[in-house]
């Protein structure tokens, strides 16, 4: 999928997308999970990739308090358009256009946030890595992705991943892939985290909305 497919896709359901990234039970208790593995503290600043419409953004603004700074990230116009209507009301949070693998992001930064990203990276080690070396030595890099669920429930749960999985893959009308998006999916995420917890130091895993969600953070070392 090339940028502009993926920038034309996503700007046009911006506003489905900030639906479902707000009202989907289980989903904001997840965003106040991430926020709060970051381990943030006042006067902190945090770096979200891929900020979507900014739904993290505010629960990110409450950890580092007023005389923090948060700065999102995406490469999607209409999706940044509906994230700066979102967040007008804090002068500290501040929504960027930019590529996640190639974040413009100048001085010291504390942490950085990545959900629902490192699935749609060509490199998500890579990029793994990169944002492992932007925060340096002590400091937090959050992954939460979405991936197949290993509970003893997971069959129905998993059909119904699939399926959402398979309609959130530019070109939405296709009904069959050489491979299957979903286990596509499972293996980049099964990367990216991996080697999260090679970098860290320390590391916590949880997972949310049925054992779909798999949130780590880790310190790096």
């Amino acid at each position: 999928m090339t940028d502009e497919t993926a920038q034309e896709f996503y700007g046009r359901w911006a506003r489905l997308y900030d639906l479902i990234a707000r009202r989907t039970p289980g989903i904001p208790t997840l965003r106040c999970r991430a926020a709060a593995a970051c381990r943030l503290e006042r006067g902190d600043t945090v770096v979200e990739m891929g900020c979507g419409t900014g739904a993290n953004l505010p629960y990110l603004r409450e950890q580092v308090g007023p005389d923090g700074t948060v700065v999102g990230i995406d490469f999607t116009r209409p999706v940044l358009e509906r994230a700066r209507e979102l967040t007008a009301d804090y002068d500290n949070v501040h929504v960027v256009r930019g590529d996640a693998t190639r974040p413009p992001v100048d001085g010291d930064v504390d942490a950085i946030l990545a959900t629902f990203v490192v699935g749609m990276l060509s490199d998500p080690a890579g990029a793994v890595d990169d944002w492992c070396d932007l925060v340096g030595p002590g400091g937090r890099v959050v992954l939460a992705n979405a991936a197949r669920s290993d509970a003893w429930y997971a069959p129905p749960v998993n059909a119904v991943f699939r399926a959402i999985v398979v309609l959130s893959t530019p070109p939405t009308t296709k009904l069959r892939y050489a491979d299957d998006p979903h286990l596509r999916l499972d293996e980049k995420i099964d990367t990216a985290h991996a080697r999260l917890r090679e970098r860290s130091a320390a590391v916590a895993d949880e997972t949310h909305v049925f054992g779909v969600v798999r949130l780590t953070g880790g310190r790096i070392a």
